[in-house]
């Protein structure tokens, strides 16, 4: 056998389960997987794994990236944020290609190759957002023989023009059936959240209260309804649905009754709903924790994990959207300024690792399915992506099943100068991370080159591309 590259001595995490074994790696691909690999080496470069665990590179299927978001762009380009998740395992990443006034489908996907183009270090691809359905919903067909296979809706958002009716997600629903693709939506109810909003949007609330408000405007119903009503319309129009970051513990039970009943509906949960909680919002800093949905309460949490575990949950992912403090300065006191969005991809792996897999939340495989093989198999990316298999790209994190490191923002590629973690103690960074067989980090240091990430084109995506009903 000939190999470029041969990774010994690790406990190798694949579909069927946890092995002791060699990975084998010729060009991009990985070749072969048995004990003893190395021992017939023939020239191929060994990669020391012993002591480590060998894993299947993350695929964060939720990011935004120089997003134009609540009057400022978020920080982190394709070229911090592909090194921020190359450095934290991750070695696929989807965007949300988003039109501007007036523009197509397909115009809102080139612009988001342009952000991409000579910058990412990993391979990358987009969800196309429909902002306007009137407009786009004779345009999808088209984006689906393009590569293009997810498409996502806000129930929320009406002032940044990208808000959609029910009327929008019914239709839409009706194409992703008659296409064999997948509607993600952002479900929180927006009127009931614009009028709890505008309650409490007063000089003497925002002085009592301050970024607390962030969350008392927002209750647990906000996304249990906006949940209900688009799983009703995926159960009438049959049309797959990928509900996307889901926060609450009755969102979690809404999926788990919906998939029993055999409705086409799967949803993810991201990492900071499941180790934070309102508490932040106390302190002095709490307006830097303002995402969209917020953070919950401690038992969402609970649930969620359980989610995960049980097969409620199908994906972990980040929704990254990074801002500096200077840029979250700009609320001044006025939690509805709040640019709303946490920097992730660097500690997606490490959270879930640390807080899931050590604490006998999830095993390590159930890890790999919500991080890795999930998001392959429901995003349209498998089986070239997600799994440690002979045939799919070498794709690979090797990470240590103890070693912690201290969150520091100052030590990070991410262009955040913050960190929802800081200064917590977390196992799982990658120390080698393998993209398509090269070696973009080494040691925990990133030596990738940037430029080298590459489109990822798919194909039909949705709850049936899923294997295992979790």
């Amino acid at each position: 056998m000939s190999s470029s590259k041969i990774i010994s001595g690790g406990r190798v995490v694949t579909p069927t389960g946890v092995i002791d074994a060699d990975v084998a790696i010729e060009g991009e691909k990985i070749s072969a997987i048995a004990p003893g690999l190395a021992a017939n080496a023939n020239g191929a470069t060994v990669i020391d794994a012993s002591g480590h665990i060998v894993i299947p590179g993350v695929i964060d299927v939720h990011v935004h990236l120089a997003l134009p978001f609540c009057g400022t762009v978020s920080s982190d380009d394709y070229r911090s944020g592909t090194r921020a998740g190359a450095r934290g395992g991750v070695t696929s990443l989807i965007d949300f290609a988003i039109p501007f006034a007036g523009e197509s489908l397909s115009e809102a996907a080139d612009n988001w190759h342009a952000r991409a183009e000579g910058k990412a270090m990993i391979d990358y691809t987009f969800h196309i957002c429909v902002t306007r359905f009137d407009e786009h919903k004779d345009q999808i067909a088209g984006m689906v023989e393009r590569g293009f296979p997810t498409f996502k809706e806000f129930m929320i958002y009406e002032s940044e023009g990208w808000q959609s009716d029910d009327r929008a997600m019914f239709g839409t629903l009706e194409k992703m059936r008659e296409l064999d693709s997948m509607l993600l939506v952002h479900a929180e109810s927006s009127r009931v959240l614009d009028e709890l909003i505008a309650r409490a949007h007063t000089p003497e609330q925002m002085k009592k209260y301050g970024a607390r408000l962030h969350g008392m405007t927002r209750p647990n119903f906000i996304e249990a309804e906006a949940i209900q009503r688009a799983v009703k319309w995926c159960e009438v129009t049959g049309g797959p649905l990928y509900i996307v970051h889901m926060s609450t513990k009755e969102g979690t039970e809404i999926i788990r009754d919906a998939k029993a009943r055999g409705i086409p509906v799967l949803a993810e949960t991201c990492a900071q709903y499941l180790v934070l909680d309102d508490s932040v919002f106390e302190g002095e800093d709490g307006h830097l924790f303002g995402c969209c949905p917020q953070v919950k309460k401690p038992e969402d949490s609970a649930r969620l994990w359980r989610g995960l575990a049980d097969g409620d949950v199908s994906v972990v992912s980040t929704d990254t959207c990074t801002f500096t403090r200077e840029q979250k300065a700009m609320w001044q006191g006025d939690w509805t300024k709040i640019p709303m969005g946490m920097p992730g991809l660097e500690t997606l792996l490490p959270i879930v690792y640390t807080h899931g897999v050590q604490s006998g939340k999830l095993t390590l495989e159930e890890m790999c399915r919500k991080l890795s093989t999930n998001p392959a198999e429901i995003m349209g990316c498998a089986p070239q992506k997600g799994a440690i298999a002979v045939g799919a790209d070498a794709d690979l994190a090797i990470i240590h099943p103890d070693r912690k490191f201290k969150v520091d923002p100052t030590e990070m590629e991410t262009n955040a100068d913050w960190s929802p973690y800081d200064g917590w103690e977390l196992a799982g960074f990658s120390r080698t991370t393998l993209s398509r067989g090269d070696v973009i980090v080494d040691d925990y240091k990133v030596v990738g080159e940037e430029g080298r990430g590459r489109w990822i084109s798919r194909k039909s995506a949705g709850p049936s591309k899923l294997k295992r009903n979790n």
